[in-house]
């Protein structure tokens, strides 16, 4: 008996070193978990003294923190920048129209598509918001099953209304409305993990976009009460302890080696749902906190669009490190692909960099020059370079924001008209607090001209971008042309 134990228990030894170097030879997996309207303030690790959260923190402590990293102003163009690796502006959109949540084309290239040929399969768990932002009347066609996802659960846009958010499972309603007694994080969650163990012999990408927290704020039982910030702290608590799940679903299957994990946000706090506009707080405030950046959601100060991140990968990325360097969501896309043993689409246009040097805290190889332009919705607000960001002008309303203009989501103080540029030295003042464009002409020069190869090239409320994309027949972008100055008549006519 003690023989035939002692050789069932080589045979182990001899599988799990033949599995081990399977994985270690297969490229790695990715997991993109990508929570909704979270703020730069709201986890330990970023500074939250209310909201615990030891999972995302011993993420950071085995992981890496960045704290230059950005996103969009808004949902739905945030999602687009993420999957494609581009500017929402640049991104084709079915019948060439500009939606404040982009309908993104299907022959645009989806991180899942990039990776599929390389044998991965892909799983798109919660939020989509690429199909139209509409509870029911969404193209079922532009759904994650027809973006390159091999698994579809989740809804299809966002949490506003529960009583109208449907459930889909590839493709199907299978919940009218979404059941509200089990939370939807942990759903989520589950299914993440069960798809783990599924595809652990092959390598895998799994984007995982939880409903919170976006409001309407809900949670599971287990997580009722428990925070000092109240529902919203309960909502971003639990998100932490799914994270959690997930980490340790990696170490237990040996997969932790050989997988890259990034949290992030799709931008700033919702701050209209606090008191007085402000950083979430108090029990009764029902949006998050940007920390020490100005203003939030739907805004392009940088408490709209710097969001918290930390990316988890043992052995390659060192731990306890801070990257301060410039990146964002559009760097997904060329960085899994690097990583994956693949180049990003040659055909097009890819705003993103490779960023693999930074994930494996060679910060010595950072470009120098990057650049981040802020967008929001059409309109072209803001580009950063370097320490230094620039405001570019803008009147009070700008008509072509829509219902966005004025900005009731974010402080008065905070929606404002500019005359004349505005300049920030972000390395020492966060807040943009102090407009230093007089002091440093030769800098606002130099952005403002960066400013302008973008409207060329990507476009700007007023105009067509030379490298916009376009795939269907008729008017590329009518409402461009709405905003378009009128030219001088010529003289003698």
């Amino acid at each position: 008996m003690l023989r035939r134990l002692a050789l069932a228990c080589l045979g182990l030894v001899v599988s799990s070193g033949t599995l081990r170097a399977d994985i270690e030879d297969r490229p790695p997996n990715f997991i993109i978990v990508f929570a909704d309207d979270l703020g730069y303030g709201d986890l330990g690790c970023f500074g939250s003294t209310t909201i615990r959260t030891p999972n995302l923190d011993r993420m950071a402590a085995e992981g890496m923190r960045f704290t230059n990293f950005y996103a969009q102003p808004v949902c739905g163009p945030s999602r687009t920048a993420i999957m494609t690796g581009c500017y929402p502006m640049r991104v084709a959109e079915r019948d060439n129209v500009k939606n404040i949540h982009p309908v993104v084309h299907t022959q645009e290239i989806t991180i899942a598509e990039l990776l599929r040929p390389l044998g991965y399969t892909s799983a798109m768990i919660g939020k989509w918001d690429l199909a139209k932002h509409a509870y029911r009347d969404f193209h079922a066609d532009l759904l994650p099953g027809h973006q390159g996802f091999d698994l579809h659960f989740g809804t299809p846009t966002s949490n506003d209304d529960w009583s109208e958010t449907v459930l889909l499972h590839n493709g199907q309603i299978i919940e009218d409305p979404i059941r509200q007694d089990v939370g939807t994080t942990q759903r989520y969650t589950d299914a993440a993990i069960e798809f783990i163990h599924d595809n652990r012999s092959r390598p895998f990408f799994i984007y995982l976009c939880p409903n919170m927290p976006h409001t309407a704020l809900h949670t599971s039982a287990a997580f009722q009460g428990r925070s000092a910030r109240g529902i919203y702290g309960d909502v971003v608590e639990e998100i932490d302890h799914h994270v959690g799940r997930i980490l340790e679903t990696l170490r237990q299957t040996g997969l932790a080696d050989n997988t890259y994990v990034l949290f992030t946000s799709d931008n700033g706090p919702w701050l209209i749902k606090n008191q007085e506009h402000r950083n979430g707080i108090s029990v009764n405030d029902h949006g998050g906190a940007a920390g020490p950046l100005r203003s939030g959601k739907t805004s392009t100060w940088e408490g709209g669009v710097r969001v918290p991140c930390v990316v988890w990968a043992p052995g390659r990325t060192p731990a306890a490190t801070v990257c301060d360097q410039l990146a964002s969501t559009l760097d997904v896309l060329p960085t899994f692909a690097a990583l994956a043993g693949t180049r990003k689409p040659a055909d097009r246009i890819i705003d993103g960099e490779n960023i693999q040097h930074l994930l494996a805290g060679e910060f010595d190889k950072t470009t120098q020059d990057k650049v981040f332009y802020y967008y929001f919705l059409t309109h072209l607000q803001a580009v950063r370079q370097g320490r230094w960001k620039l405001h570019l002008p803008r009147p009070k309303p700008a008509p072509w924001l829509g219902f966005f203009s004025p900005n009731q989501h974010i402080h008065p103080d905070d929606d404002l008209a500019i005359a004349e540029p505005l300049l920030f030295d972000l390395d020492t003042d966060i807040g943009e607090s102090k407009d230093v464009a007089d002091t440093h002409p030769e800098v606002v020069a130099r952005l403002m001209k960066l400013a302008e190869s973008a409207r060329e090239d990507i476009g700007d409320y007023d105009r067509i971008g030379q490298g916009a994309r376009f795939f269907d027949q008729g008017a590329r972008r009518p409402d461009a042309a709405q905003w378009a100055p009128t030219p001088a008549p010529r003289p003698g006519s």
